[in-house]
């Protein structure tokens, strides 16, 4: 089988080359976006693989369906970048990687937090400057603190135990609460309540209809004035027009994220020699209290090594006929 990538980067190739030793796969990278722009260059492939600011919408899926693609492979969790729809009219099959070490994120998201907090970005900077003064600094015990999480699961959950080992008291809003969470100390609420009663809240929720924007101008009046807020899910979650509003009235004291809603034009790309034209991005950059990583939090050895073997064995499983494990297929 033939397989073309998009958005492959030298990463991407080092793993996916070590771990199709097992499969033989013909496998082909563009560092390119996946968009109507550039779906013509599939031209023998039955599969293709993607990542997560692809645009797989209904006008690309019916190229690749005459094409003759046969499985969309996500190399990611989400899905809102595939038109399903338009994947189940034309037969198309599409599989993804439901969890690949979510303690890598939660992990990054607990680094965000504590380099928010204690400013240690700041602090390295001014050393190598031989200026080793402390004003400016002064942090906040995360002991004792309460931390909202809104969505527990493999990520969410990771995180929630994380921060009950700091000795924060947890609240949490899911549709399915998870009971050994509750039994580790875990409270779950309603999202009015998280919202209202956090020192600290962490975004680990998927984006859809219903949590599109689910942080905007009238979830953050009821937030405490100089909330800490980490996204290290899906940019939409945030309005970001709104939460630039609430960083300017001090509503939000610290705001920290590796996810952006227009992310797809910046994210993943070296544009240090570039002009950026968003505005909205250098408008969050220019804040002393945002930390901004660019789609980072997933990127460890572990979680790459997973994403790599899921993908081909979901790929090889669809191949062959039979319904891939571990909850990766989206649509059959």
């Amino acid at each position: 089988m033939k397989i073309l990538f998009f958005s492959a980067k030298p990463y991407d190739k080092q793993f996916f080359d070590l771990y199709n030793e097992d499969y033989g796969f013909e496998i082909e990278y563009l560092e390119t976006h996946l968009g109507p722009h550039i779906v013509n260059t599939v031209q023998d492939q039955q599969a293709v693989c993607v990542f997560v600011n692809d645009k797989v919408n209904a006008e690309v899926i019916s190229i690749l369906a005459k094409k003759g693609v046969k499985i969309i492979a996500l190399r990611c969790a989400g899905f809102n970048n595939v038109d399903l729809d338009a994947a189940r009219a034309h037969g198309i099959r599409v599989c993804r990687v439901p969890e690949y070490s979510p303690q890598a994120v939660a992990e990054h998201t607990v680094a965000m937090l504590l380099t928010l907090n204690r400013k240690t970005h700041k602090a390295y900077n001014r050393v190598r400057e031989q200026d080793f003064s402390l004003n400016g600094l002064m942090g906040f015990n995360l002991y004792g603190k309460t931390v909202g999480v809104i969505g527990t699961g493999k990520i969410g959950g990771a995180f929630c135990r994380i921060m009950l080992g700091f000795g924060c008291k947890v609240k949490a809003y899911d549709l399915y609460p998870n009971k050994e969470l509750e039994s580790s100390g875990v409270v779950y609420t309603a999202l009015e309540d998280v919202l209202v009663s956090s020192d600290i809240i962490s975004l680990h929720c998927p984006l859809n209809e219903d949590t599109h924007y689910i942080i905007n101008e009238k979830t953050i009046a009821t937030m405490r004035t100089g909330v800490a807020l980490i996204n290290t899910s899906r940019g939409g979650l945030i309005n970001t027009a709104d939460i630039i509003e609430a960083l300017k009235s001090k509503r939000v004291a610290y705001l920290g994220i590796d996810v952006y809603e227009q992310e797809e034009k910046l994210f993943f790309r070296d544009l240090s020699g570039s002009i950026i034209d968003d505005d909205v991005i250098q408008r969050l950059i220019s804040f002393p209290n945002v930390l901004i990583t660019a789609h980072q939090a997933f990127f460890t050895q572990e979680a790459l090594s997973e994403i790599a073997q899921i993908t081909l064995k979901s790929i090889n499983d669809l191949a062959c006929g039979q319904k891939p494990e571990n909850n990766s297929i989206v649509l059959v």
